[in-house]
């Protein structure tokens, strides 16, 4: 670790996040480094996770294609990785200080850990060069990347992650009306099953789905945000209060209601929505991030009878019932050990990426940005623009896995896999507590 030290939680991660990292290639590559001509370029190292055939991943790779061909003077080497196994391999190279100098991270608790860590450097100074950039963000796009005054990152989208999409053909032929309630949800969901149809798609193999795109919105319906924020801080809230195991039960009983597929624990993101392209099941829940993908991949037919809502209300619930769980979206976090040449390089992919070309290609590729920037509604796909749409009359709430520390996102994650296999909600939810408490503690 040189003269720094790294903070024990990530020592604790590695102990149980342990990834291969052979062959990576990838450690402070930027340190030293000379001016950069053709004969002795800069290397410049990017971990991303713009792997997919969304139109987002695709519009982010032409950027990158676009920068090696203006910059013949720098060497860049991208990763892609998948989301999940992208954020444990974040976490294994930052206890090793082995960080890209530029890798895709989260708001709020990574930006945090990774600060705390000494892995981070401030890109305040740069957002000030550029004003016009700066400005343009919305209200608050920055909160979540702000540590001590410090701002360490920019959003580059924007992330709701609990979008229900649903089969307008499918409730038309089985009379079934898109559900604003609970009892309606239920009602389509035994409905579906009547005529063989699978009601909800999920693919829960890499554990985080269930937990982003479903429990934080159904979560927050019934305890409210303010109760969410304290327990991650254990401020006279905890995990094992009513209102949250009434939570669990809740998405444990419409898992046994029939809701999703018997197998979704075999089944990952992109299976859980070709089950939908299909037409073998009338709904998803995912983040506004899907809009992409089935823009890019979905049959016109079936894209046209395709519809957004948000998760009905529940009787009784604390929580705001037009709000959607969600995040400001990723960014770029710039390795602390950058300097020089090498900084300057990253720094001018930074603002291709996550500037304003870059929002302007993230928004044509049919994803939200945080940026003030209004999609073309003449080329615009109409799903895309009904997404924008709604997500102007809806508050976002809190995702779970954007504020809890990482132990206790792994607890929950594989917490929800149990309730929804028939596990006892009392022991996860203590697990759950007793996890985010000793986080607190350290």
């Amino acid at each position: 670790m040189g003269t720094r030290r790294v903070a024990v939680w990530v020592v604790l991660i590695v102990a149980m996040l342990v990834v291969p990292l052979a062959g990576c290639g990838i450690g402070n590559s930027s340190v030293a480094r000379n001016d950069g001509d053709h004969a002795n370029p800069v290397r410049l190292t990017l971990m991303h996770n713009w792997t997919g055939l969304d139109a987002k991943a695709i519009a982010m790779r032409a950027i990158l294609d676009e920068f090696r061909s203006a910059h013949p003077e720098i060497e860049l080497q991208d990763i892609g990785l998948p989301t999940d196994v992208l954020r444990v391999r974040l976490r294994t190279l930052a206890a090793s200080d082995e960080m890209p100098d530029l890798f895709v991270m989260w708001p709020e608790s990574m930006t945090r850990d990774f600060v705390k860590g000494g892995l981070l450097q401030p890109i305040g100074g740069y957002l000030d060069s550029k004003p016009q950039w700066r400005d343009g963000f919305i209200p608050h796009a920055f909160d979540g990347y702000t540590v001590d005054g410090q701002i360490y990152s920019v959003p580059m989208n924007l992330a709701p992650t609990s979008i229900l999409y649903y089969n307008q053909a499918l409730f038309d032929r089985y009379l079934v009306k898109v559900p604003q309630t609970w009892e309606e949800l239920l009602a389509a969901v035994r409905i579906f099953n009547e005529h063989r149809v699978i009601p909800i798609a999920l693919g829960n193999k890499a554990n985080w789905v269930v937990q982003s795109t479903i429990f934080s919105t159904l979560a927050d319906r019934i305890t409210g945000s303010e109760w969410f924020l304290k327990a991650v801080n254990q401020d006279r809230a905890k995990f094992t209060d009513p209102q949250f195991i009434q939570a669990l039960k809740l998405l444990q009983d419409f898992g046994k209601a029939g809701a999703f597929p018997t197998d979704f624990q075999l089944l990952d993101e992109h299976q859980m929505m070709q089950l939908f392209i299909d037409g073998k099941a009338a709904m998803f829940f995912n983040g506004g991030w899907a809009t992409s993908y089935l823009v890019q991949n979905m049959p016109k037919e079936a894209l046209a009878h395709t519809h957004l809502a948000i998760m009905p209300s529940i009787p009784g619930g604390r929580g705001d019932p037009r709000s959607v769980s969600g995040v400001v979206g990723t960014g770029l976090g710039v390795n602390k050990n950058l300097e020089g040449a090498g900084k300057e390089a990253a720094m001018e992919l930074f603002y291709a990426l996550a500037g304003p070309e870059g929002q302007a290609a993230t928004l044509a590729s049919s994803t939200l940005v945080s940026y003030r920037m209004e999609p073309d509604k003449e080329r615009a796909h109409p799903l895309f623009l009904e997404l924008y749409e709604l997500m102007g009359n809806v508050r976002m709430s809190p995702v779970y896995d954007a504020n809890l520390s990482l132990p206790a996102v792994e607890s929950i994650n594989s917490g929800l896999q149990e309730v929804l296999l028939g596990g006892n909600v009392y022991k996860v939810a203590q697990q759950l507590q007793d996890t985010q408490a000793a986080a607190i503690r350290r």
